[in-house]
């Protein structure tokens, strides 16, 4: 459940589950929020689960463990892959070290299982793993006056860089600590951490005080990260091989063995996985002056090349930045080119998907998840 309900509420909050965990779908408006965050700054409450590892062999354990190599230095965080012996993803998290202790944030539903998992192949390491969900709050801020805003309100540091790493200081009377992001919705931001009773204090001060910050939700964060070419577990990276969906940012191709990495390995080696994450533009609309009324295909609606099924939708929205409806989809590789106009089968009837570049939308920061591939 989120932590800060009631101010929710106030905002004119409606609810969702995502994963077993209530969080705020939208505040009314989604479209026109979205565009707010894309010219100024937004807060989000973000849903994580998180997972806490102490003991003294903690960054030996974890980095045996992950796609990438965990960072030895406290202030510094890296994004990683759990994987399964086939190689597909299990969960993505953010493992942060914070001194005496990683922090590890999931997505929501993953935390109870990655605890479990770990909890069993602990032998002779030192080490203690728990989850502490409920122990924390978490709030995304995000946009083209992020930093502007954190430097409103956060005293005792300054704005941290680079991407992942944090700092800590205070906001009001609240200890916070403040992680600069790696850019999922293509614009600057910030997660800003604080201790579970704090966090109707922090979210107020996000919101109100200094710059003033908007208030938006997962279906406006569901779009701006599809703007901004970011794959999300729940979408596009469950299950997959990581080189399929191309977030070579989770993976140190130098490092140890880990579950999985075989089979990384040879795709890798291959030179090109079996299929792409692409991006495509429904419709004959081109922007806001031409969008496209027609529903949003769901996902698993098929992406065809004449009568040829060359792939699956994983997630469509409606763009508040451009005005068309954009859409993710896995497709066999070298099948479509940039610039191709191809299909996608929405209830019975093909609608034309014109094949772009990712991202979508130019903002003031890239994703460090744009996929990325082997050529």
């Amino acid at each position: 459940m989120t932590l800060v309900s009631d101010a929710h509420v106030d905002h004119g909050a409606v609810f969702v589950d995502r994963g077993g965990r209530e969080v705020v779908d939208h505040y009314g408006r989604p479209d026109s929020v979205g565009r707010a965050v894309r010219n100024g700054v937004g807060t989000i409450e973000m849903g994580y689960g998180i997972v806490v590892v102490t003991g003294d062999d903690r960054v030996a354990f974890v980095d045996d463990a992950v796609s990438n190599a965990v960072p030895r230095t406290d202030g510094e965080g890296v994004y990683a892959l759990l994987l399964d012996p086939q190689g597909g993803i299990e969960t993505d998290m953010y493992v942060y070290n914070a001194g005496e202790r990683l922090l590890v944030f999931t997505p929501p539903d993953r935390a109870g299982p990655l605890v479990d998992h770990w909890s069993e192949n602990v032998f002779i390491q030192d080490v203690a793993i728990r989850e502490a969900t409920a122990e924390f709050g978490v709030f995304g801020v995000h946009g083209p006056t992020a930093t502007e805003k954190i430097a409103s309100v956060l005293n005792g540091a300054g704005s941290p860089e680079p991407a992942l790493s944090f700092v800590r200081g205070t906001m009001v009377d609240a200890g916070v600590t403040v992680i600069a992001s790696d850019a999922p919705l293509g614009e600057e931001g910030y997660e800003v951490v604080c201790a579970a009773d704090d966090a109707p204090e922090v979210l107020d001060t996000l919101l109100t005080r200094g710059l003033n910050s908007a208030p938006f939700g997962y279906r406006t964060w569901d779009a701006l990260t599809l703007e901004a070419g970011t794959p999300l577990f729940e979408y596009e990276l469950d299950g997959r091989i990581p080189n399929v969906a191309g977030i070579r940012n989770a993976l140190d191709f130098e490092k140890g063995c880990y579950v999985g990495q075989e089979v990384v390995s040879r795709v890798e080696n291959q030179g090109r996985p079996s299929r792409r994450l692409v991006g495509l533009v429904l419709g004959d609309g081109d922007g806001i002056d031409g969008s496209n009324s027609s529903p949003l295909p769901e996902p698993g609606a098929a992406i065809v090349d004449g009568d040829a099924a060359i792939g699956e939708i994983t997630r469509a929205v409606e763009s508040p930045a451009r005005g068309d409806q954009i859409a993710f989809g896995f497709v066999e590789y070298g099948a479509t080119e940039p610039g191709e106009t191809i299909a996608v089968r929405v209830h019975g009837t093909d609608v034309p998907a014109r094949r772009v570049a990712l991202p979508f939308h130019e903002g003031s920061a890239g994703s460090a998840r744009v996929p990325t591939y082997l050529e």
